[in-house]
């Protein structure tokens, strides 16, 4: 039997161990490159980003290279070409430590564009340049936002169109949802009458009952539903 003693210690996880074990050289290789850092540029990254978005991407790559190079930049003028072509094509991520949370972004994409201070507006338009899919789920939100603010339900079944043919794959369910329904949802986006204040009064007499369940008569819930209507 071999002395446990005489083995070398690698100080490693025995998962990591049985990893590198079991796993073809070129995958390591692959892993390893995904997981290294993007080295000189990615302190800059933020900047770059900021100047693109404020010169809505009409700005040269050689001008961008030069402005970094005073900041302290170092690397190559290709490493940032990169980038700029990858900001163009709308493949590449924010900067990590600036990408705000799915529900920020949702809040920035549902309000109306003009309740939106200048930073907001600026950061959604990097994290639209940043995903295409985000760029298509802002628009048709926005629209269909329209259709509902300005009663525009004859305009329903085009949006329907759009989204069915192009959009994310959830706001496509969205969308074909509204399709089974058509002629409801397009009443509701074009009359004047609506169900909120029906739907309003049940709620109450909801919340009354959940406050005085186990602790009052029929009698008193009634009464304090009739004295608050």
């Amino acid at each position: 039997m071999d002395d446990q003693r005489d083995r070398p210690r690698l100080n490693l996880d025995r998962k990591t161990v049985r990893r590198f074990r079991d796993t073809d050289l070129d995958q390591l290789l692959v892993s390893a490159r995904e997981r290294r850092p993007n080295g000189v540029l990615e302190a800059f990254k933020t900047y770059l980003n900021t100047r693109f978005t404020e010169a809505q991407g009409q700005v040269s790559g050689t001008r961008l290279f030069l402005e970094i190079q005073a900041r302290g930049y170092r690397g190559s003028r290709q490493v940032v070409r990169k980038h700029l072509a990858a900001l163009r094509a709308g493949t590449a991520e924010p900067v990590r430590a600036d990408i705000p949370s799915p529900r920020k972004i949702t809040s920035w994409i549902m309000r109306p564009r003009e309740t939106l201070t200048e930073s907001q507006d600026e950061r959604l338009l990097q994290v639209r340049l940043a995903c295409p899919d985000i760029t298509r789920a802002c628009d048709l939100a926005r629209a269909f936002a329209d259709l509902v603010r300005l009663q525009r339900g004859y305009l329903l079944l085009e949006w329907i169109r759009q989204a069915e043919q192009d959009a994310p794959k959830p706001m496509k369910g969205f969308a074909s949802f509204l399709r089974q329904d058509l002629d409801a949802v397009t009443a509701g986006l074009t009359l004047p009458w609506s169900s909120g204040a029906v739907e309003g009064n049940v709620n109450r007499v909801k919340t009354l009952k959940r406050a005085m369940y186990g602790r009052a008569s029929f009698e008193l819930l009634r009464t304090r539903i009739l004295t608050q209507s």
